[in-house]
């Protein structure tokens, strides 16, 4: 014969059965929602990476054109002869091949250079950093 007590919890488990799968149901609909939240602010925020990336590029490579025209007016209103001529016809070619530089490389092409020239030489890049924050350091103090 069955113990009485026992039946009563057995039809209170029937009982809340249902009403604990209801509850896991609603719950894993709350971490579907989640999920779905999650992956669509990670991608709006990397569309919003994209568009600064993008801007930013488009910035750098405006500053270029207007580096590049820099040049670009030196080289026609600096002295042509001597060796003063030759000086600054030097600078204003380097500056004129750095703005077009800039231009079409854009601010990641920079970066991507920048970073491929750390990887080479590492050791000369280490001490320029370490100088630049001594630099830094010492115009703070100030």
């Amino acid at each position: 014969m069955a113990n009485p007590t026992t039946s009563a919890k057995g039809r209170e488990e029937n009982r809340t059965n249902p009403t604990l799968e209801k509850a896991k149901d609603v719950a894993s609909q709350a971490m579907d929602k989640a999920r779905e939240g999650a992956a669509t602010v990670g991608h709006m925020a990397s569309q919003a990476a994209s568009a600064v990336g993008k801007t930013a590029d488009n910035l750098a490579s405006s500053a270029g054109t207007g580096i590049k025209n820099l040049g670009e007016t030196l080289r026609e209103n600096a002295p042509r002869e001597g060796m003063l001529g030759n000086a600054s016809q030097t600078v204003a070619n380097t500056i004129k091949d750095s703005g077009r530089y800039l231009e079409e490389a854009g601010l990641s092409g920079v970066a991507e250079d920048l970073t491929e020239m750390i990887r080479r030489n590492p050791v000369p890049a280490i001490l320029i950093g370490i100088g630049v924050g001594f630099l830094i350091g010492r115009a703070m103090r100030s």
